[in-house]
């Protein structure tokens, strides 16, 4: 883990496209411990080990959640990016994104892929509850938004990137990301079309590495958001419920970073200051975390 020292800083976005990350407001925090990198494969492997834990994706989902569907649907599997064999338009994302029978952290694009080679990838296809059972058992937490933005800006003066103000400084690439026409030509100018291990980026000033793209990470607030509006300005923990106007009925939880799969074309919520959210029982193969720790 990486020492993350306090400090203040103005949390949020002044970009119109990210109305949820306004306005801009004073943060100061205390300090923590972060994890340098997301929990791999490989440590979540070994938390599954000593525990025994079944992530919800490999769980048959409960009929009482699900009113209507046939029980013969009610199968366990995830949300698995599938990138069509021709340019779509980008209205409906349902294009690109499929519920896939049988895929969970093991098997992260379905039940022909594996872990094997890809143990310092990011661990994915866990949601809200997986992350916070692996966090209570390294004796961690998830991170506040407030936390991580603080620890993604490393002290560095405000930019449209976490890294600074050119999104390929010097020609190299920063962070996995989507290049190319999104979602159906990836020219993997990265060199990466999927997860990439983690360490395969520099790291930002204060030693952390993946803070912009490869998967997205869970954040323990709920989502709001109106939130910043009435923040409090010492160590704030988000608010008491969630709503998101866009499907009131779900509970969704903060998650920031973006993935592999942002492009400036499609959703540019790995900039600077922006937010995601996420129902709290759903997982894909973009999502993943990292923990926080005390300081004592």
């Amino acid at each position: 883990m990486v020492h993350i020292p306090g400090g203040s800083f103005l949390m949020g976005s002044d970009d119109p496209q990210f109305a949820d990350a306004s306005p801009r407001h004073k943060v100061t925090l205390p300090p923590f411990y972060l994890d340098e990198h997301e929990v791999t494969n490989a440590a979540f492997a070994a938390f599954v080990r000593a525990t025994h834990y079944v992530t919800v994706a490999e769980r048959k989902p409960d009929p009482r959640e699900f009113p209507g569907v046939p029980a013969s649907e009610l199968v366990a599997g995830s949300a698995v990016f599938a990138k069509p064999a021709h340019q779509v338009s980008l209205a409906k994302s349902g294009q690109w994104w499929q519920y896939v029978a049988g895929a969970n952290w093991r098997h992260p694009t379905g039940p022909g892929s594996s872990l094997t080679g890809h143990e310092h990838d990011p661990v994915v296809q866990v949601c809200y509850e997986d992350a916070q059972a692996y966090a209570q058992w390294a004796n961690k937490r998830l991170p506040t938004e407030a936390e991580w933005e603080f620890a993604a800006r490393a002290g560095q003066p405000a930019a449209p990137y976490y890294w600074g103000k050119e999104l390929t400084p010097k020609g190299q690439w920063m962070a996995n990301l989507f290049q190319g026409d999104f979602p159906a030509g990836n020219t993997r100018a990265d060199g990466f079309e999927g997860v990439a291990p983690v360490k395969s980026f520099p790291p930002n000033a204060w030693g952390l590495y993946d803070m912009e793209g490869n998967v997205w990470e869970w954040c323990s607030d709920y989502y709001r958001p109106d939130y910043y509006q009435v923040s409090p300005a010492s160590n704030p923990a988000g608010p008491p419920d969630s709503h998101d106007p866009e499907e009131p009925g779900l509970v969704k939880r903060v998650q920031r970073g973006g993935s592999f799969l942002c492009s400036d074309q499609y959703c540019r919520r790995y900039q600077a200051g922006s937010r995601g959210k996420g129902e709290v029982k759903s997982a894909a193969n973009n999502l993943g975390f990292r923990c926080v720790k005390e300081v004592e």
